[in-house]
């Protein structure tokens, strides 16, 4: 997906259901037997499959029955932080901080 330029958010959806799809045939696994292991219906993998909506719990139960959790990485790596802003900081951030406003001094504006 490095290059995947998209115009709607429905597009990478069907996008996403053609690789589950791809992945489920590669491993020579039919829809009845892959929607019971997950846990899910038929229908909510066809969905999957074909991008006509579903939820992100299929989605990782699906991709737990492929063994292919770990794709789930490449979606939403493990976040970094730098040492050092820690150290700065004290602790790791828990939430995102307002921006600050500049001001321009008590004669701005005259």
């Amino acid at each position: 997906m490095n290059s995947v330029i998209f115009t709607s958010p429905h597009e990478m959806q069907e996008l996403l259901g053609q690789r589950i799809r791809t992945l489920r045939l590669n491993r020579n696994q039919d829809q009845a037997h892959v929607a019971s292991k997950a846990g899910v219906s038929e229908r909510a993998l066809r969905n999957l499959e074909s991008g006509a909506g579903s939820n992100l719990i299929t989605l990782i139960r699906v991709l737990k029955a492929l063994d292919a959790l770990e794709s789930l990485d490449a979606l939403a790596p493990e976040p970094s932080f730098s040492p050092m802003a820690i150290l700065k900081r004290g602790k790791a951030p828990q939430r995102a901080s307002r921006p600050r406003v500049k001001s321009m001094g008590p004669m701005a504006g005259r």
